[in-house]
């Protein structure tokens, strides 16, 4: 059975593709420190998956606790999710970004290549691609972020660039992905935000469970079909999936690749909103805001080459994101702080 590392396993994003990778077939052992996600997760996904998780607590940017895991267990491929995630924290605290995720990746690197293990899925982001030029973005798009966190992304692909082309043994997929909504059917894991979300659907939740008083919409007077910002949303169980598929075609094809991860069309945020009280039967009450320096009014993916070459698309609409986050939210008003 091939043995997959997941850094930052416990996460949202993480902890959907532990239980997508073991319905597969994969065996993981997962790694993080909680920097960002709660031990409840490790109960939850024992509780779905029946089995219980083979889990590291470790920092990516620890050499000897990633030397001691690699060492423990035996890989065969590292999917990397572990980074610190949000655009305006990354502004004010530069440095402790570029330590994490760019220190941390070059540290699993290094430990990777001291054992051997030369395959990788890497969590990338549409922020690289920065200001369109013309979209929908395809992976040709010219690339270029517009802040730190979009940086970190951006010079990380570009690190393992480099080490891909100074030993053609690596295998590496770079999967930017658009905006992760949504949560497991089950309604036990989903997107538990610390703080104030950075993100819109968990803001959008808190509201509808009377944990906030209403929701800031930044910018209505786009053009777009409502004046408000287009995104494209996906789920985050498709998303989890697509990096099944990226892994299965490393090991199968022994072919890097660059794709997209996205649904291909956009939806606004008032979209968003009416689409989600219609699944919640709740009002989200909202104030149109000044716009934020940086948003851009709107991007969508070109995700035919993740067809072409993973054969994966999405598979689940707007209606089931919002079914499925409301289910998650309802269920942990507060989150796994339950």
């Amino acid at each position: 059975m091939t043995t997959v590392l997941l850094t930052g396993a416990t996460g949202y994003i993480g902890s959907h593709t532990w239980l997508a990778l073991q319905e597969a077939g994969f065996s993981v052992v997962g790694l993080d420190n909680f920097s960002n996600s709660s031990p409840e997760v490790l109960k939850r996904l024992h509780e779905l998956s029946g089995v219980a998780p083979v889990f590291e607590r470790a920092s990516i940017t620890d050499a000897a606790a990633m030397e001691a895991v690699f060492s423990r267990h035996r890989i065969d491929a590292v999917v990397h999710f572990a980074a610190s995630k949000a655009v305006g924290e990354s502004g004010a605290q530069p440095l402790a970004y570029y330590a994490n995720n760019i220190g941390g990746l070059v540290t699993t690197c290094e430990a990777m290549r001291r054992h051997g293990v030369k395959t990788m899925v890497f969590s990338s982001s549409a922020t690289v691609y920065g200001d369109p030029k013309y979209l929908p973005y395809d992976e040709a798009h010219p690339l270029s972020a517009m802040n730190v966190y979009g940086r970190t992304k951006l010079y990380g692909e570009q690190i393992l660039r480099d080490l891909e082309a100074s030993d053609p043994a690596w295998k590496i997929a770079w999967l930017r992905y658009f905006n992760p909504v949504g949560a497991h059917e089950s309604g036990r894991i989903g997107e538990d935000p610390r703080g104030v979300p950075n993100n819109l659907m968990p803001y959008v939740t808190q509201v509808a469970v009377g944990r906030r008083e209403f929701l800031q919409v930044f910018g209505g007077d786009y053009d777009t079909v409502d004046g408000t910002g287009v995104r494209d949303y996906l789920h985050v169980v498709d998303l989890a999936e697509g990096h099944v598929a990226a892994l299965r075609h490393l090991l199968d094809q022994r072919r890097s690749l660059t794709v997209n991860l996205g649904a291909g069309h956009g939806h606004s945020v008032l979209q968003l909103v009416r689409a989600f009280e219609r699944a919640s039967g709740r009002p989200v009450p909202y104030r149109i805001v000044d716009r934020r320096p940086g948003d851009l009014p709107a991007f969508w993916a070109d995700a035919t080459l993740a067809r072409q070459q993973l054969g994966w698309q999405t598979r689940r609409d707007l209606e089931t994101m919002c079914a499925d986050s409301w289910r998650w939210q309802q269920a942990n008003p507060n989150g796994f702080d339950c």
